[in-house]
């Protein structure tokens, strides 16, 4: 982990996972932190909880990489999401395009692994969020709202078994099941509208159960899969009674408002290996 005289970069996306990890970062006795933050993108709340931001458009490497080598950074990790949309619509600068050119597949993975490498060659080294987030992550037996039934179960280690396949073929970290049938698969369009799609496909009863997971020697260094709010507001507006997510490779974020959502809405959300 970062020491605390060492200036700490954050790449910073949307959502509230960039503002958590500031503030985790600072109980942890991280002194100085500085944010690149994506126009358009990031909550602009994050300014007050960093020592300094810097703003880009996505796309704009050599900005994002000059930022923490002229403040000194050696240091920097990625929080936060990146709309799926904007790997195909960025407007990268000429060092991005460089970098894009060379890329025979082009996901997520490819890009920020190659944007680690970048990093590199000027000295600063992208490592993983997750040591100044693990109070975030839970672990096995973690369990909100009311306990499986049986079924729900069945589904649950069904889906696990899916979602781990799914992902090791870089299609996707999360499925929709109900009563041993896949429902819905996630794929480009991300994991909220991946829940959507499978909880209209439940009927009007309800009952799906969503399954989350981490790839097998999944790169923490820029994707941790997350849960917040959010999350399971698009599950009780779709009909998804249980969220699973794997147990020590996810963040559950504003633990608060998923705990009342899950008690009044009866979801259970779980965690499973």
């Amino acid at each position: 982990m970062n020491t605390e005289t060492a200036p700490l970069g954050m790449i910073a996306g949307s959502r509230s996972l960039p503002l958590e990890f500031a503030r985790q970062a600072r109980a942890a006795g991280v002194k100085r932190l500085v944010a690149v933050a994506a126009e358009n993108e990031t909550d602009p709340a994050l300014a007050p909880l960093v020592d300094e931001i810097v703003w880009v458009k996505v796309g704009q490497l050599s900005k994002m990489i000059s930022a923490f080598a002229d403040r000194g950074v050696k240091q920097c990790v990625m929080v936060g999401q990146l709309a799926p949309k904007n790997l195909f619509n960025l407007r990268p600068d000429f060092r991005a395009m460089t970098v894009l050119f060379r890329l025979k597949e082009r996901n997520a993975h490819t890009i920020f692994g190659a944007v680690a490498e970048e990093l590199k060659k000027d000295g600063i080294e992208l490592v993983e969020a997750t040591p100044w987030l693990k109070p975030l992550m839970p672990q096995a037996g973690f369990q909100l709202g009311p306990k499986l039934s049986g079924d729900q179960r069945s589904d649950v280690e069904f889906g696990f078994r899916i979602a781990k396949e799914v992902s090791r073929l870089e299609i996707g970290q999360t499925v929709v099941i109900k009563e041993g049938t896949v429902l819905a698969v996630e794929g480009f369009e991300g994991t909220d509208e991946c829940l959507a799609r499978g909880g209209g496909l439940a009927g009007k009863a309800g009952g799906a159960v969503a399954v989350k997971v981490a790839k097998n020697q999944h790169d923490m260094r820029f994707d941790v899969p997350c849960l917040g709010a959010r999350t399971l507001e698009t599950c009780v507006r779709c009909g998804i009674s249980v969220l699973a997510v794997e147990a020590g490779k996810a963040l559950l974020l504003e633990r608060e408002a998923c705990e009342t959502l899950a008690v009044k809405h009866r979801i259970s959300v779980v965690t499973v290996s």
